[in-house]
C-alpha cells in the first residue's frame, strides 16, 4: 500500500474524463474549487463549469433544474455544506423526484486540514442513509472512488460519493471492479470479521496485520455501498467468525455500524462491537492527533477486536 491519490485529484481528473464522455455534464462548485480542485474542470470546461458562490441552496435548486432538461449535474462542495446547508432543498426538489443530481462530498469525516468542527461532517452517511432514492458511496481509496464517479454519472437518480481530502494509501489494482451493493473481503480470517468502510476501511487492514501478530486472525470486509447495502454478503462474513466489529471515520450511530448491526439483527444475530466516533463533534488539530484523540488508528481498531474476543471468552 505505497501508493497513494488524493480523492480531489481524482475527483477533478474524473470530471474531466467523464465531462469528455458526456457532454451534457455540467459541474456546479460552492466558491470551493481550489479546494475540491473542481477548477480543474473548468480550466477543460468552462462552458460547462457554474461557480455558484456560497449558496448552497440555491446551487442545489439549480442542479434540480439541470437535471429535468437532461443535464448531469455534478456538485463541488465540502460534505459538511452539502449534507447540511441545503438538506431541505436535496429532499425536497433532488430526492423525492429521483433526479439525476451527483454530489461529490468533499472534505468528508475529520481531517480537514485544521478547519475545525464546522467543517468536518462526521454523520452524512446517517442522513444519505436515510434519504429515499439516495445512492450512498463511501470509497476506500482514489481507484475506487474514480469507479464510482463513473457508475453514478451513468447510472439514474441521485448519488452521494463521499470524498476524503488528503492522499491514502491505493488498495485496489487496475483491475477491480467496482459493483454496486456488494461487500469485498480484503482479507480471509477465522476468529473475527472487520467492516471497514470508506478510508478506514485501510485502517482495517493495518488492524489485520496488528492482530496477525497476536496470533489473531480477522477477516477484513469493504462496505463501499451505504446504500444499497449486501445483506448476503455481511450475514455470510459473519457468520464465518461469529463476531464482528465495524470501524468508520464517523459518528457510530447511523452509519456503518448500525447498518450492519440491522442486518446481523433481523438475519444472523451476531455479537458486535460498533467502533468509530462516539456521538461527538471532532476540533482543529493535526490529521495524526486527531486520529489518535478519537481512536480510528488501526491500533485503535485492533484493540476493538481484541476486547471484543476478550468478552466473548
Amino acid at each position: 500500500m505505497a501508493e497513494t491519490l488524493a480523492m480531489r485529484e481524482v475527483f477533478a481528473n474524473t470530471l474531466v474524463e467523464l465531462g469528455g464522455e458526456y457532454p451534457n455534464l455540467v459541474v456546479l462548485d460552492g466558491d470551493l474549487a481550489n479546494s475540491t480542485r473542481a477548477e480543474v474542470f473548468e480550466q477543460h470546461f468552462p462552458e460547462r463549469f457554474l461557480e455558484m458562490g456560497i449558496a448552497e441552496q440555491n446551487m442545489m435548486g439549480v442542479a434540480a433544474g439541470l437535471a429535468t432538461v437532461g443535464m448531469i449535474p455534478w456538485l463541488s462542495s465540502f460534505a459538511v455544506f452539502l449534507v447540511n446547508r441545503d438538506l431541505d432543498q436535496l429532499r425536497m426538489v433532488v430526492a423525492q423526484p429521483n433526479l439525476s443530481v451527483k454530489i461529490g462530498a468533499g472534505y468528508a469525516g475529520l481531517f480537514t486540514a485544521r478547519t475545525g468542527k464546522t467543517h468536518q461532517e462526521v454523520a452524512d452517511l446517517s442522513v444519505m442513509r436515510a434519504m429515499p432514492n439516495m445512492t450512498v458511496i463511501a470509497p476506500a481509496d482514489g481507484v475506487e472512488a474514480r469507479l464510482a464517479m463513473k457508475l453514478a454519472t451513468a447510472s439514474p437518480g441521485p448519488w452521494y460519493v463521499r470524498l476524503v481530502r488528503d492522499a491514502t494509501p491505493v488498495i485496489f489494482g487496475d483491475d477491480y471492479t467496482f459493483a454496486l451493493g456488494k461487500t469485498v473481503t480484503l482479507r480471509s480470517g477465522n476468529d473475527v470479521t472487520i467492516f471497514g468502510t470508506g478510508v478506514q476501511t485501510v485502517r482495517a487492514i493495518e488492524a489485520a496485520d496488528l492482530l496477525a501478530r497476536d496470533g489473531i486472525s480477522a477477516e477484513v470486509v469493504h462496505v463501499p455501498t451505504l446504500k444499497p447495502l449486501d445483506p448476503e454478503g455481511i450475514v455470510n462474513a459473519a457468520a464465518k467468525t461469529g463476531l464482528v466489529v465495524t470501524t468508520e471515520e464517523h459518528t457510530i450511530i447511523g452509519g456503518l455500524g448500525s447498518a450492519v448491526a440491522e442486518i446481523l439483527g433481523e438475519h444472523q444475530p451476531t455479537p458486535l462491537r460498533r467502533h468509530g466516533l462516539q456521538d461527538l463533534y471532532g476540533e482543529s488539530g493535526s490529521n495524526d492527533d486527531l486520529i489518535e484523540k478519537y481512536g480510528l488508528a488501526p491500533h485503535h481498531v485492533a484493540e476493538a477486536a481484541k476486547r471484543l474476543l476478550e468478552k466473548q471468552r
